[in-house]
């Protein structure tokens, strides 16, 4: 299992985080989404980590960008 956290800009209530944890939900793997809205964090549980180019497509999808990704370990 992975759990990566980055920050996603642009959220401002709980539509908001809906809408990111639906887009990120239906990425293969992801088993658990978690939104802090007040400080823009997003934490993904999947079975592989997720690559950067398929979080940028599920949260441009659901209208915000990613502002902070962590660097690789």
């Amino acid at each position: 299992m992975s759990n990566q956290t980055f920050t996603v800009g642009g959220m401002t209530c709980g539509h908001c985080a809906r809408s990111v944890t639906e887009e990120l939900s239906e990425l293969p793997g992801v088993s658990d989404v978690q939104v802090s809205v007040e400080n823009g964090q997003v934490s993904v549980t999947s079975a592989q980590p997720l690559t950067l180019e398929a979080a940028t497509a599920a949260i441009t999808e659901a209208g915000y960008t990613i502002t902070d990704w962590p660097s690789s370990n």
